[in-house]
């Protein structure tokens, strides 16, 4: 692994410009030198390796996967794929390309998008790439180089096994440029690829290009995270902070401040108690405005808080634009919005929305419009929208880098219960503070509350690393996939190299060193417990069943006559052996009997160790082993003549099915469920297969539920569902969750032409969120119009046109 910057790398990179002369093109043409990590990097890039680059957010990482781009555009016929973990980053890697390469050399393929997919550069969703990859198809010839942007999405638990899907089926000719967040163990990450990529190299920096400020909001003041008292202690926390969370927001004077400061900074701590409140969020934006620390991202954990925060700011009065660019606002936002409905843009929140944008505020959130959010991007890269308050999910590569970032608690709701965010959450966070080029240094600004431990928020800012854990578990598709290409056996093998395993291989090997030390531990003690009369081992086991038996008579008062007197004759059994063992009469036996009792014990937890090895090698396998047992027992496989497993017909269709619910979906259409189904009620059928509510639905009442032959079909799936379950959870897999049918009603309407405003008050759900879930049932209904035979293929053709509509067919992104 090679950590960034260093003298060697330094030195390395200074020799690049003669040693590396397609690194020197690519050079003369920026307007920027490249950072040592960068200079590293992309030198390997063009040594023939690939490279798993690793570093904070903002800090340049994509100008390596420029430079592999650039690699492809010299060779003739070569074919460059750009994954990336969201559309609306597909989305506007896209845009950046197209402006550097032309539309004629750039495609996108984000599964509801088809670009130029024959393109020399295709930009993609990961789950793209890896369709790609299973169907073999032809768009992957010429292909020189694949960029992972994000990579460390592969720990993520619902769609993180995508990634590692990609990495283990690439071909070997095809480099990989892997461009990750900061992760702690990226060396072990970084020899998973070694192992089944070959020639990767690991690249790591920890530097920010843009340096960081933390401080915490206390009222109107806003104080140092970490000392800047020139003692030259590195991440020494505050003391005045400390001392304010001691007092509990008492004065407690600034005698301590003023002494070190000579100024009058300190005298926070003399109106502490006056200053207990908060500011709201207009004076925030005031105050920042005001020290020229705009633009600004507020990070609030609710989609509901940004909205508000919004509102609130406007209800203040605060402008943060001049007529120009308010003028420039409403031009960008005309023509961007321009295919908007009249009819819709009342319940959309449009009016609003656009006063809030010319004002210079926004929110941004999944709830939003899409459309609405890629025009807060566009305008806050433009800084024309100057504070924009957003959920987290902002932080997650979009390129909206901000002066100063605002945090507004640190602890936010997962689903089940409120809990503190990660070191990794806060890097992500603060990572959007500092623009490159533009700003000397970034801000974070903590907003102080009672029972804040400033030690606390220090271990978070200083811990800028995080694990990256494997996700990784065979599906049903992923197991016909794998089984058409290599055979049970070679799939085995294959599922074995994934990073998952590794892991666990790692944890394996530490377990069975321990083994190792205390089997050499255990053949001490035989030797010690040696006796010259006899087998000592063999009179310690009789030794050890007497001592059991006796110690185990409390309750043989309470036993029948019978069980009483075959203990007794068991006892007298063992005593006999015992006192007719060669052993018996040593007269060094007790001192043999210690050593015995100790390697007996060690014995017994050297087997839980080796339980445990055992468990964990192998164990991706062993449920790739349960999942084609279910297959095989829904005839998806068969066994051919020689006795070796093979896909059915019925498992070339599944083969085709990405879903979530990939089996489901396959046995509902071998069973002809869904035959009766109307356009608008496959698409309700859909939308039940792939909708996840945000909180618990409960139940839902049929009178809440399409008419027509949506019921039966509906009583028929479920029923489908809970055997499958049922066969699952009998196999010792996970299972699944019941149908969702929260929105099942609305999509219906909608396919049948219902009005926005009707569908969205009936779903109850942000025009975003509907738009969202309105995507993925078009992405089901398009696969069941490949692999469903008429009528359902049909049906499901139909019922891609009955939803994309309006607002659905205008959104470029979900």
């Amino acid at each position: 692994m090679t950590t960034i910057p260093s003298p060697a790398e330094q030195y390395a990179a200074s020799r690049s410009r003669t040693s590396h002369p397609r690194l020197q093109a690519f050079r003369s043409g920026l307007r920027f030198d490249l950072d040592p990590f960068q200079l590293a990097s992309c030198a390997s890039l063009e040594e023939g390796n690939s490279v798993l680059v690793a570093a904070p957010t903002g800090a340049g990482k994509t100008i390596v996967a420029e430079f592999a781009v650039f690699l492809a555009m010299q060779e003739p016929r070569a074919k460059v794929f750009y994954t990336a973990p969201m559309k609306a980053l597909s989305n506007q890697k896209f845009q950046e390309l197209v402006a550097e390469y032309g539309p004629e050399s750039v495609g996108l393929l984000t599964g509801d998008t088809n670009v130029n997919a024959q393109a020399r550069i295709v930009v993609m969703t990961t789950e793209v790439l890896r369709n790609m990859l299973y169907a073999d198809s032809d768009l992957l010839t010429n292909l020189a180089f694949v960029i992972m942007d994000e990579v460390h999405y592969l720990a993520d638990r619902f769609r993180g096994a995508v990634w590692e899907e990609v990495i283990i089926h690439l071909p070997q000719s095809v480099r990989m440029i892997a461009l990750s967040a900061t992760v702690s163990n990226a060396e072990e990450f970084g020899d998973w690829l070694q192992a089944v990529r070959g020639g990767t190299d690991v690249i790591v920096s920890e530097e920010r290009p843009v340096p960081l400020e933390q401080h915490v909001l206390v009222k109107s003041k806003m104080i140092d995270l970490f000392d800047s008292s020139g003692l030259g202690q590195d991440h020494r926390v505050n003391p005045e902070l400390v001392q304010l969370a001691r007092s509990g927001q008492r004065s407690l004077g600034d005698r301590s401040s003023s002494r070190r400061r000579g100024s009058d900074r300190g005298s926070y701590l003399d109106r502490a108690q006056a200053d207990a409140g908060r500011m709201d969020r207009s004076e925030i934006v005031r105050m920042l405005d005001g020290k020229h620390l705009l633009p600004a991202i507020f990070f609030i954990f609710s989609r509901v808080g940004c909205d508000q925060a919004v509102r609130q700011v406007l209800r203040a009065g605060v402008r943060l634009t001049d007529a120009r660019e308010r003028e420039e606002i409403r031009r960008i936002v005309d023509e961007r919005c321009r295919t908007l409905l009249d009819e819709d843009l009342g319940v959309l929140g449009y009016f609003e929305w656009l006063d809030g944008l010319e004002r210079g505020v926004a929110a941004h959130h999944a709830g939003l419009l899409p459309a609405f959010k890629e025009v807060v991007e566009e305008l806050f890269q433009k800084k024309l929208v100057k504070a924009v308050f957003a959920t987290e999910t902002l932080a997650l590569g979009i390129n909206m880098p901000a002066r100063t970032v605002v945090l507004d608690k640190l602890e936010k709701f997962n689903g089940e219960a409120r809990v503190p965010i990660t070191p990794g959450e806060y890097t992500q966070l603060t990572g959007r503070a500092g623009r490159r080029g533009i700003d000397v240094e970034g801000h974070s600004v903590i907003q102080w509350a009672q029972g804040l431990d400033p030690q606390a928020v220090a271990s978070l800012a200083s811990r800028r690393t995080y694990p990256l854990n494997s996700s990784f578990k065979p599906t049903y598709n992923m197991a016909v996939n794998l089984i058409d290409q290599f055979g049970r056996e070679r799939t085995r093998e294959v599922l074995e190299s994934s990073f998952a395993q590794f892991q666990a291989d790692r944890a394996v090997v530490d377990l069975a060193r321990k083994v190792r030390q205390q089997e050499e531990s255990l053949a001490g003690f035989a030797t010690s417990m040696t006796c010259h009369l006899g087998d000592f081992a063999d009179y310690s086991s009789i030794r050890r069943s007497l001592t059991a038996l006796e110690r185990g008579g409390d309750g043989v008062e309470h036993a029948s006559r019978g069980e009483r007197e075959r203990r007794q004759r068991e006892l007298q059994s063992l005593r006999k052996r015992l006192k007719a063992h060669s052993c018996h009469n040593c007269p060094e036996r007790e001192q043999h009997a210690r050593w015995a009792e100790r390697w007996w014990k060690l014995t017994r937890e050297t087997d839980v160790l080796s339980r445990q090895i055992s468990s964990r090698t192998g164990a991706i396998a062993r449920i790739f082993d349960r999942v084609t047992d279910v297959l095989l027992g829904y005839g998806y496989l068969e066994n051919d003549e020689a006795g070796a497993v093979r896909l059915s017909e019925s498992g070339r269709i599944l083969r085709r099915i990405y879903a979530d619910r990939d089996l489901l979906v396959a046995e509902a259409l071998r069973q002809g469920i869904w035959s009766e189904l109307d356009p608008a009620g496959l698409a309700a059928m859909a939308c039940a297969l792939v909708f996840e509510p945000r909180r618990e639905e409960g139940l839902i009442n049929e009178r809440y539920l399409p008419r027509g032959t949506f019921m039966p079909a509906l009583d028929r799936t479920h029923e489908l569902w809970s055997r499958l379950d049922d066969l699952e959870r009998d196999n010792k897999l996970p299972g699944s969750n019941p149908l969702a049918l929260g929105l099942s009603l609305a999509m219906w309407k909608w396919a049948r032409g219902g009005a926005l405003t009707d569908v969205l008050a009936e779903a109850e759900m942000a025009a975003g969120d509907f738009v969202r879930w309105t995507k993925q049932t078009i992405d089901l209904l398009d696969q069941l119009s490949v692999v469903a035979d008429d009528p359902v293929g049909r049906t499901a053709r139909q019922a891609m046109d009955a939803v994309r509509r309006g607002i659905v067919a205008y959104s470029s992104v979900a």
